[in-house]
């Protein structure tokens, strides 16, 4: 499974999906967050533990927490339990065990062909990611890295990381971000402040920031005067981070602009594949005070 996410190029915008079920819903993780899918193994509880974590289990020497999804998702338990499967993930430079119901097959996908999840039923609480159409069902990309900050609230960014890197002015700089999640667009929205950093443009994904981006330069404008740098998710609907990344470095008009990718996948794995987009810098979530200080690196 690592293997396979890998090996898929750089830049190409198209990512592979392991599709599993809950319930009677499909659902579909990114495989370059997979470690392996494992039959599930004997599980030891923690007294009073989060709700939605079953405990923990042993893997190879390391102790691992396993999370039930049905639980988080609030839907039914599996009606096969012989059936189910735990699927062993590692984002955020933490490692965590899924327990879903069953696991079908992988898919390579464009994320182009991914929609964003309609406000109707999206909101910042959604666990809900974006939604593509497979085989004639629905097949929905949940946000991880939300069902783990809702069990651990520390896992999350934390404003107070910035507070210790003390007061700076940077009014003047103008930053573009594409990020899909509504949460964490806020929670950079507020932590960016904290930081000094006042005009701020959010992008859902990668193509809106590219065509805002372009918009700059067909005015007759020059980039770096009315942008200092660019900071991008990975995992975006219609437009991943590493192809906005590659479009900006290939794009003349552009190419000036600092990128920095900030990301729950940046691991030494998969470290090459922004290099070989040319992301000037790397920081997996939720390391906010490295991103702001490798924000002050590339525009002073």
């Amino acid at each position: 499974m690592q293997q396979k996410g890998i090996l898929l190029e750089s830049g190409t915008n198209e990512l592979e999906i392991v599709e599993f079920s809950v319930g009677q819903n499909k659902f579909g993780i990114n495989v370059i967050k997979v470690k392996e899918i494992i039959q599930p193994l004997a599980v030891t509880q923690i007294p009073h533990s989060h709700p939605n974590v079953e405990g923990i289990i042993e893997i190879r020497g390391e102790i691992l927490p396993v999370v039930n999804v049905a639980k988080a998702l609030g839907l039914a338990a599996s009606q096969n339990p012989n059936g189910d499967k735990f699927i062993v993930t590692e984002f955020n430079k933490i490692k965590v065990v899924f327990h879903v119901h069953t696991v079908t097959q992988i898919y390579r996908i464009s994320w182009n062909e991914i929609e964003k999840p309609s406000g109707m039923y999206q909101g910042l609480e959604s666990q809900i990611t974006g939604v593509v159409k497979i085989n004639e069902e629905m097949v929905l990309l949940l946000d991880f890295e939300k069902i783990v900050v809702d069990i651990n609230p520390n896992a999350g960014i934390n404003v107070d990381q910035v507070k210790k890197l003390g007061k700076r002015d940077r009014s003047t700089k103008k930053l573009v971000i594409a990020e899909d999640s509504p949460l964490l667009r806020k929670l950079l929205h507020d932590t960016l402040n904290e930081a000094g950093f006042d005009s701020i443009e959010f992008f859902e994904n990668g193509q809106d920031a590219l065509t805002y981006l372009m918009s700059v330069v067909d005015s007759g404008k020059r980039i770096e005067d009315e942008v200092q740098l660019v900071i991008t998710d990975i995992e975006m609907p219609q437009m991943d981070g590493h192809h906005l990344t590659k479009r900006i470095k290939e794009e003349s008009k552009l190419a000036v602009l600092p990128v920095l990718i900030f990301s729950s996948l940046i691991t030494n794995d998969l470290k090459h594949k922004g290099k070989m987009v040319g992301a000037n810098a790397q920081i997996s979530k939720p390391e906010i005070s490295e991103l702001v200080q490798s924000i002050d690196q590339y525009i002073l």
